[in-house]
């Protein structure tokens, strides 16, 4: 009898052990849930709602993509009293950097803004610099590489020493040239060659406009290369040099911020999946004993979205064509 006993009060005690930790596990996945609806909603900006200054990255390939659109839009409309743009970009898509450029100059029409170049501002990551009001870049920053690139494959002879041929039906000669598989005719090149020199002397102009620049000083800097910040300051391709405290000063200074605002970092709103807190949830879920649900939230997590560029780019590739 003390035999059993003993057994069904060692049973009580595992179960209610049992008991204590999955409740511990459902509740460490309830805190990773509450955690990511608060920086889903904004409720972790609560600082932003005083006067500060606003810092904005604009790093890597550019595409004017939604998040980055809607965080300007969202500072135009905040307490920020200013804003510094700090990029380290080579470029993207032309039509990319063009909407983050127009986004640009409507926040600057609302508050000051003050673009502070690291290592790279080139081809599209210029063209944003040149939506702020002024462009603080470091002796050896490189700018510039103002121009426009379109690039395609071509497996012609590739194609013909395998012996395979393309066919194609198509009802213009232009329709879908470039294509890889065929060598690209003249009237191709020629049409491709049209828009490259229309959106080229757009970003010429806007190059001309933005930085007050006559024929001369313009033919200067639109030759594609790109310049360290000592060579582009005479070339009016930027303003000081300097870092982020010169541009925070020349805010004081210009555009009458008050001084010592804090400055606050404004960043796109992660995803689920870059938080990690899906893997927190998962790891609690698992050990509470729901493993299929637990898989789910795995494959979940895991899955990611892939991004090219298409069309005509505005970027600089220092080991390539530019």
């Amino acid at each position: 009898m003390s035999s059993s006993s003993d057994y069904m009060v060692d049973r009580r005690r595992l179960r209610r052990k049992l008991g204590f930790w999955r409740i511990a596990a459902i509740g460490a996945a309830l805190l990773a849930a509450l955690v990511a609806v608060a920086k889903f909603s904004g409720l972790d900006t609560i600082e932003k709602a005083t006067p500060h200054i606003a810092r904005l990255s604009i790093e890597g390939i550019i595409t004017g993509d939604e998040d980055t659109i809607q965080l300007i839009k969202d500072i135009g409309d905040s307490k920020a009293s200013a804003v510094l743009l700090k990029i380290d970009s080579p470029g993207g898509t032309t039509a990319g950097a063009e909407k983050l450029y127009l986004e640009l100059r409507k926040l600057a029409e609302k508050k000051p803004v003050v673009a502070v170049v690291g290592t790279l501002a080139a081809s599209g990551g210029y063209i944003a610099a040149i939506g702020a009001d002024e462009i603080v870049v470091r002796g050896n920053s490189l700018i510039g590489s103002i121009g426009v690139l379109f690039q395609f494959p071509n497996f012609a002879k590739a194609l013909d020493s395998l012996g395979v041929k393309v066919e194609e039906i198509k009802s213009t000669p232009l329709k879908a040239a470039p294509n890889g598989f065929e060598p690209t005719s003249e009237a191709a090149k020629a049409a491709i060659n049209s828009l490259v020199i229309d959106s080229y002397d757009w970003f010429k102009n806007l190059v001309r406009e933005r930085r007050y620049l006559d024929d001369a000083e313009l033919a200067t800097v639109v030759d594609g290369r790109v310049f360290t910040g000592r060579q582009g300051l005479p070339l009016k391709l930027a303003d000081l040099i300097g870092g982020e405290s010169d541009a925070i000063d020349w805010l004081e200074t210009n555009k009458n911020i008050a001084k010592k605002l804090p400055v606050r970092d404004w960043k796109k709103k992660p995803s689920i999946e870059r938080t990690g807190l899906l893997g927190l949830a998962s790891s609690g879920v698992r050990a509470a004993g729901f493993a299929r649900l637990a898989s789910f939230i795995d494959q979940f997590g895991g899955q990611s979205e892939s991004a090219s560029l298409d069309g005509l780019l505005a970027i600089w590739q220092g080991s390539g064509a530019n």
